[in-house]
């Protein structure tokens, strides 16, 4: 796809915003008291890691028909607050989100090894370890994509500093590229090499190609992960980047991290953010956990199919990496 295909500046395109776009009324969904009260009995009948996933779905009806219209029709940034988490053990909490999930789409795997409901936590891993995902550290995590139409996180725990989550347009952010440097745009739509971290392990290839960004005539989707993409260059057969492809690289992110952009969020407990992955880069800072006995920063996420917004984002299953 040719970045000529990018249409002009004055044609509407779904999911294109700015910071000063994004108002909380666009994006924010409080839960009703009687709602919360539903799924605090809910969650206190669950047993064994098992709800009423009737009973959820049914509580949050009107909560999951606003924010499809949102991940439908609007910016595809919406923040849930206000689900009862405090005091819920890790496998009622997971059970609730799940339920909660599967009123969006699909839950789908985060991992190679097909887990669906992911852990974001420190783990003290080695944040410069080539094959670990970041979300294992407290380290920041500039502007990203990930693998799936919808994109989860509940917050059981926040931080005691930082652990912000940053939210950018992607379809902004290739936009102002094209305005910036049209001699450099049509790269976002060749295929870039991103490490697969742990592919070589599993028999699969150590990276894969995919363009930064595609435009469909409706559309413009993006894709991007920039460590990713510098990682690959150390993967046999994969050829360095350019200088021209450095320098786009360079500007994407610091054009998504233009403060006229994005749009914080700090997370409390029960706060759920969903985001459309197609057109929404997201950022975590870096954060400090609190001292003990206080617990550490918690987040769980899900990966969401949702073939109802009929995006293209790639998965991350073994399978069809393997294919």
């Amino acid at each position: 796809m040719k970045a000529a295909s990018l249409p002009p500046s004055q044609v509407s395109l779904p999911g294109d915003f700015t910071g000063a776009d994004l108002t909380p009324d666009r994006y924010v969904v409080e839960l009703e008291a009687p709602v919360r009260r539903e799924l605090s009995r809910l969650a206190a009948h669950a047993t064994s890691g098992t709800i009423d996933a009737r009973g959820v779905r049914a509580a949050l009806e009107e909560a999951t028909v606003r924010t499809k219209c949102i991940l439908a029709g609007g910016y595809g940034v919406v923040l849930l607050r206000g689900v009862p988490t405090e005091g819920l053990e890790r496998e009622v909490a997971v059970a609730l989100f799940t339920a909660m999930g599967e009123a969006l789409g699909e839950p789908t795997a985060q991992t190679l090894d097909g887990e669906l409901v992911t852990d974001i936590r420190d783990t003290g891993a080695d944040r410069n370890d080539p094959d670990l995902r970041l979300y294992r550290t407290s380290a920041e995590q500039d502007f990203h994509t990930d693998g799936a139409d919808v994109i989860g996180l509940m917050c059981l725990h926040p931080a005691e500093s930082g652990g912000v989550s940053r939210v950018v347009s992607s379809v902004r952010v290739a936009r102002r590229i094209g305005e910036a440097r049209p001699d450099l745009a049509p790269l976002l739509f060749e295929p870039w090499f991103l490490h697969l971290p742990g592919g070589r392990e599993r028999g699969l290839p150590g990276a894969f190609s995919r363009p930064i960004a595609t435009f469909d005539g409706a559309k413009l989707e993006s894709f991007f992960i920039g460590w990713y993409i510098r990682r690959a260059e150390s993967v046999p057969d994969v050829p360095p980047l350019d200088d021209a492809r450095r320098e786009l690289l360079a500007l994407y992110e610091a054009t998504a991290n233009d403060p006229e952009l994005f749009v914080d969020m700090s997370f409390r407990p029960g706060d759920v953010q969903w985001l459309r992955n197609a057109f929404v880069l997201h950022k975590r800072t870096e954060y400090v956990d609190p001292a003990p006995p206080a617990p550490r920063r918690h987040l769980l996420r899900l990966w969401l199919s949702a073939p109802y917004l009929a995006d293209t984002t790639p998965r991350f299953s073994a399978q069809e990496l393997g294919r």
